[in-house]
């Protein structure tokens, strides 16, 4: 699509939401109702100074007109998930692969009775983590805390943590970090 075609769509989008007719574009931009729907079917480009005018009109500026957003993933299928078992036969899976750079990474835990995930360094941001199955034994810092089945966690990940299972069958927990990571070491999901 032609950079007139893409400016006259966003126009025309803009209009729609102000709920204005193209005659109404025209007298308040005091231009021609024929101008404006060319420039809406991409036949004409308006200088800078008038598109700026336009924009303004109709409540934006050229910087937000002009702003493309990222296309995002929203839906992660289940055959897109990423699988990790580690040494004691945890299984680590990504729920939302490649969204390391988003601010949210949810990560499901299975872990073996007895056996304990790679204790994790501190760094920056937060770790929720929600126990679907079993009993965890949380270590956070010096202090140790049981979360059950039903039980949730949440706290800052500025000081050594580690989750292990506290249970005579396989703990499940759902474990959401938030904020930046700087490094990642080991097998660790945090």
């Amino acid at each position: 699509m032609k950079i007139e075609e893409q400016i006259g769509e966003k126009i025309r989008e803009l209009r729609g939401w102000n709920g204005w007719s193209q005659q109404e574009l025209a007298d308040r931009t005091e231009l021609t109702k024929g101008f404006i729907s060319q420039m809406e079917r991409g036949r004409t480009a308006p200088s800078i100074s008038t598109l700026q005018h336009i924009v303004e009109c109709l409540g934006t500026n050229l910087s937000d007109f002009f702003y493309e957003e990222e296309n995002h993933q929203i839906v992660y299928p289940k055959e897109t998930y990423l699988e990790k078992e580690d040494d004691s036969s945890n299984l680590i899976t990504w729920l939302a692969p490649g969204a390391q750079d988003t601010c949210l990474q949810p990560v499901l835990l299975r872990i073996e009775p007895g056996q304990s995930l790679l204790q994790d360094n501190p760094h920056e941001g937060e770790e929720f983590g929600y126990v679907l199955a079993g009993k965890i034994r949380l270590d956070y810092g010096a202090e140790t805390y049981t979360v059950r089945a039903g039980d949730s966690f949440l706290f800052p990940a500025n000081r050594k943590h580690r989750i292990s299972s506290d249970s005579a069958q396989v703990s499940i927990v759902l474990l959401v970090h938030k904020g930046e990571r700087k490094e990642r070491k080991g097998d660790s999901p945090f």
